[in-house]
């Protein structure tokens, strides 16, 4: 009887301790026997904070393929990679009626005889029962299973975080040191996970973090410790044997004696450490037409090629640069790169408001405005979308989540919508700074007439609750703030933002140079590091320093060494596609495209009711009905026009080019340039040299000429050959010379 009423008054109590969520170690029991736990210091107690959740991390249990997915696993669902403790622990000790968790016989837990695989278990055996895990999990249930968390961390440092490779034979051990609140320390490497970004190119045994590459090149690995993710990086050089201060047949020197500008020095520098020489300048005439698509949309003309390959001026090319930055080309190729950014025409029904937003930014360029004062005129406008353009930003996209996905995307380069349902598992963004940014928005009624709704809100999904306005990574604002966008915008536009002016420096640096300094270009965070971090915050202070004007930070690229540098490679880095050893051939954009046909065929193409002449580039309407457009792969700007899945090189554009009416209905039509050259009696050899001219900004060389001699008739009449020459100038457009820029 005794025995029976110990064990009711033992299970009524630990059903009352459990339901508390924890064991007070001053309860007393019958016959002073005590539940299977250890009454130890509390030094020695188990933190489930900071000792269990790094277990979950470490094999996998909170990860997306597991039970850290948004619906969890065999009805199990825990935060993603531990963003949010106190879920797990009310997930393993409440839910379940309780049944994962036993204090009167720890090891007969759930979460123990899961992940031992002692029961059935989905994900198979993760844990030894005899392992340091299992250990601890049975340790924090003997003590009462409570929700401890005895100190903060503050950081983790991670050794080595940065490191040459020269041997690829030698192993590189990793180690994870955590900082926390009451200023101790420990080492947490057996409890970090070390993820390479590239698993075929380093390899790390997950048991003895010891990291060894199998290929050379920049390697990126993320250590991850709680909410910490730290990124390391390996860089072994891509050639054995180091440079030489020359070539070895005498040429131009491999790093140059003194850089040009800073951009050079710190180009060169990593170049010096991954041992890949510079391929050569590029001539005049690659670098006219180069720069001419970069900052204008188009290819030279015949006249400026020849009026440029005989200028004597050693600073021609200065020159050339400050002309086309103040041309009328400049005003609409820019507006046309800026208003893809903005997703200008993005709605369909609102064609008036896309025509003035568009002129509006048109007016923007054209007068030098700074692109900070360009992102406060948009944040916070309001009025008649269909006479005021920048309020046509809150009618770009559906809903305040949407506005707030869009907003850090263009502005921050940050992907805040992978905060939505839980915390960034890459970044520090949390879903108090998704919701917290869409409920600022949320407060703005996007009709066509923008204007402040005060009363307007977005539910937190983790509260249930209103969100409260906040500054994304910053701050909170008052609840009952009627607008917040004066205080977004003076955060974001701030000179000390870490995120406003590098993601624009990055998006022009791109547009020049074929790829960003951090790709994807809207994807900032320290786990996606930068290739030249400090070339990218120098690029940005100076871009602020200079008043946010793209103009000069367009120059500074422009004139910079590294960006005249020729496209053909060399052996030793040929391999080369993120470091700018030599230009990368970057394909026009179908608008810039659809006009460079049109200027070297002398016959514009028509764009749904634009006036004759209209040229792509000018288009405020994305969907202005367009054969040409649609085949070159135009972007419709209902999403980002910087996605993966934008593709302008694909297979329908090039069987139209080879085999459509996209070229052969205009070639040889009476008025384009083939008919007018024929009718002014020019001869073979000079239609071809102007057509290589007008296409590919240089006379033929030698080798080419040999060739066109043997299948033209070069002493008869052009009329005559028509039909070869209008073979000639097929192939320079659908030649990859012509279709890109490089």
């Amino acid at each position: 009887m005794k025995t029976t009423q110990f064990t009711l008054i033992t299970l009524t109590v630990s059903v009352i301790l459990f339901l508390c969520g924890h064991v007070h170690q001053n309860i007393s029991f019958a016959n002073n026997e005590q539940p299977n736990f250890d009454a130890s210091k509390a030094s020695d107690r188990v933190d489930f904070e900071n000792d269990l959740i790094p277990i979950f991390t470490k094999f996998g249990c909170n990860a997306g393929a597991c039970h850290g997915s948004a619906a969890g696993r065999g009805e199990f669902k825990l935060s993603l990679f531990g963003g949010n403790p106190k879920a797990d622990y009310k997930a393993i000790v409440r839910q379940l009626a309780g049944r994962r968790i036993n204090l009167m016989h720890p090891e007969e837990s759930l979460v123990i005889l899961k992940p031992t695989a002692q029961t059935s278990h989905g994900g198979g055996q993760v844990l030894n029962d005899n392992s340091e895990g299992a250990r601890l999990l049975r340790n924090w249930i003997q003590q009462g299973a409570s929700y401890e968390t005895l100190r903060r961390l503050e950081r983790v440092e991670i050794s080595p975080q940065k490191q040459v490779i020269t041997n690829l034979e030698n192993p590189i051990q990793l180690q994870a040191k955590a900082y926390f609140s009451d200023a101790t320390t420990e080492d947490v490497t057996r409890w970090t996970v070390f993820t390479p970004e590239d698993n075929s190119a380093v390899e790390i045994d997950v048991s003895t973090a010891v990291a060894k590459l199998h290929r050379r090149g920049r390697h990126i690995i993320l250590a991850r410790y709680l909410t910490e993710v730290v990124p390391i990086e390996f860089i072994a050089p891509l050639n054995e044997a180091p440079l030489q201060n020359t070539y070895d047949k005498g040429e131009m020197p491999i790093v140059p004696e003194s850089a040009g500008t800073s951009i050079d020095t710190e180009i060169l520098k990593l170049l010096s450490t991954l041992r890949l020489p510079v391929s050569s300048a590029a001539d005049d005439g690659i670098f006219l037409r180069r720069v001419t698509l970069d900052l204008t949309g188009r290819i030279p003309t015949p006249d400026a090629v020849t009026a440029f390959l005989t200028d004597p001026n050693t600073n021609k090319r200065e020159t050339l640069v400050g002309t086309l930055l103040q041309s009328d080309a400049f005003n609409a190729y820019w507006t046309l790169q800026l208003a893809k950014l903005l997703r200008i025409g993005a709605e369909e029904r609102n064609t008036q408001g896309a025509f003035v937003y568009h002129q509006w930014l048109s007016e923007q360029i054209r007068e030098g405005v700074g692109y900070d004062q360009m992102a406060r005129s948009v944040i916070l406008a309001t009025g008649d979308s269909h006479e005021v353009g920048p309020a046509n930003f809150y009618r770009t996209v559906e809903g305040p989540r949407e506005q707030a996905e869009f907003m850090s995307e263009l502005f921050m380069g940050a992907r805040l919508r992978c905060a939505n349902c839980h915390n960034h598992p890459l970044d520090k963004w949390t879903q108090d700074d998704y919701h917290g940014l869409a409920a600022i928005f949320a407060k703005i009624e996007s009709d066509q007439i923008v204007k402040v709704k005060p009363s307007g809100e977005v539910i937190h999904p983790a509260t249930r609750e209103k969100a409260v306005p906040r500054i994304p990574g910053n701050r909170f604002l008052p609840a009952d703030v009627a607008d917040g966008r004066a205080d977004l915008v003076a955060w974001l536009t701030g000179q000390d933002n870490p995120y406003f002016a590098e993601a624009i420096v990055n998006r022009l640096w791109k547009a020049m140079m074929g790829r960003g300094l951090v790709e994807p270009v809207d994807d900032f965070r320290a786990t996606n590091p930068a290739t030249h971090p400090e070339l990218l915050t120098e690029l940005a202070d100076d871009f602020v320093a200079n008043g946010y004007d793209l103009r000069h930070a367009l120059r500074r690229i422009a004139l910079s060494e590294s960006y005249a540098r020729s496209a053909n490679t060399l052996p030793q880095n040929a391999t080369d596609d993120r470091f700018y050893s030599h230009a990368l051939q970057k394909p026009l954009e179908p608008e810039v495209l659809a006009d460079a046909i049109s200027d070297v065929l002398g016959v514009p193409d028509a764009y749904g009711n634009e006036p004759e002449g209209t040229r792509a580039v000018s288009l405020f309407n994305p969907n202005t009905e367009s054969e040409a457009l649609d085949i070159l792969g135009r972007c419709g700007r209902e999403t980002s026009c910087e996605s993966a899945t934008e593709v302008t090189d694909g297979l329908q554009r090039k069987l139209h080019l080879f085999n459509g009416d996209l070229l052969n209905a205009r070639i040889g039509v009476p008025g384009s340039r083939l008919d007018k050259l024929v009718s002014d009696g020019k001869s073979p050899m000079e239609i071809l040299k102007a057509f290589y001219l007008a296409a590919l900004s240089r006379h033929p060389t030698e080798t080419e000429q040999q060739f066109w001699e043997q299948h033209i008739d070069v002493g008869a009449s052009a009329d005559s050959q028509r039909a070869v020459l209008e073979d000639m100038v097929w192939s320079l457009l659908t030649c990859n010379e012509f279709v890109t820029n490089h």
